[in-house]
């Protein structure tokens, strides 16, 4: 059976997750496993990167199906749109991969964006897919928070308690807060990368890190709730709706031209 790689966009404000429900509640994964069936009927299982919670974006999704046609990929992304529709989820590239490929377990990195919006306006055209706040926050201190939470750490305090990981240890390679001006307001992204990441980490961590820029932390403060080693010691986590898998990576890009 040829297995097929695809890049998937989706706006999750109307999903519970990317995970299929068993309850029968709307997801990521279920939406195209049913245009999938849609093309070849029966039962369809689809793997992704990285299982995003209810209300998370992605816009670099990664996910690997088999099928038993021979397909090809230009022409399977555009069957599988078309069934997708009125769905705000697309396929934005498709390759035939080898057989050993998995978009989760033959990933080595993940891109995780996270966008902030300070202003005290209602967001109107961002609605839903950002965070507000109504307070102006201070992109050096938390900056300067950040730089705590690179490397090898115990991230037991940015871990929720549902979290299924064998372990707490985490490598976070890059963390970069970037101030965008608007016509009204602030606009904060917070890029983070590493291999793997943690359940509701990202959130956690930008929740901690807003009380940083908001002044009611000290970026100190990041290293000992961190050394803590303890949930409770956490900043709120925020809202889902700011949060995007931007990206995954492989030894091989899976979607690179010949």
């Amino acid at each position: 059976m040829p297995r097929y790689a695809m890049m998937v966009d989706y706006d999750g404000g109307p999903f519970n997750g990317w995970q299929r429900q068993a309850q029968g509640q709307p997801s990521v994964q279920g939406a195209i496993e049913d245009a999938l069936a849609r093309l070849e009927p029966g039962p369809h299982t689809i793997a992704a990167a990285g299982r995003t919670d209810a209300g998370v974006h992605g816009t670099g999704q990664v996910a690997h199906c088999d099928l038993s046609k021979d397909w090809d990929p230009f022409r399977l992304m555009g069957a599988l749109n078309q069934h997708l529709k009125p769905l705000p989820v697309a396929i934005t590239l498709c390759a035939l991969v080898p057989d050993d490929f998995h978009a989760r377990f033959s990933a080595v990195e993940r891109r995780y964006l996270f966008r902030l919006i300070a202003r005290r306006a209602p967001l109107t055209h961002d609605r839903g897919l950002a965070w507000q706040v109504g307070h102006p926050l201070n992109a050096e201190a938390m900056r300067q928070g950040a730089a705590h939470l690179i490397g090898l750490h115990d991230f037991t305090t940015f871990r929720s308690t549902m979290c299924q990981a064998k372990s707490p240890v985490k490598t976070i390679d890059e963390i970069t807060i970037e101030d965008v001006a608007l016509p009204a307001g602030t606009e904060y992204r917070f890029r983070l990368r590493a291999r793997s990441f943690l359940h509701n980490q990202v959130r956690s961590i930008v929740g901690t890190l807003e009380r940083v820029g908001a002044g009611a932390w000290h970026p100190d403060r990041v290293k000992d709730v961190l050394d803590a080693a303890d949930r409770a010691a956490c900043g709120p986590v925020c809202p889902p709706q700011g949060l995007y898998l931007t990206g995954v990576g492989y030894p091989t890009d899976p979607f690179a031209k010949e």
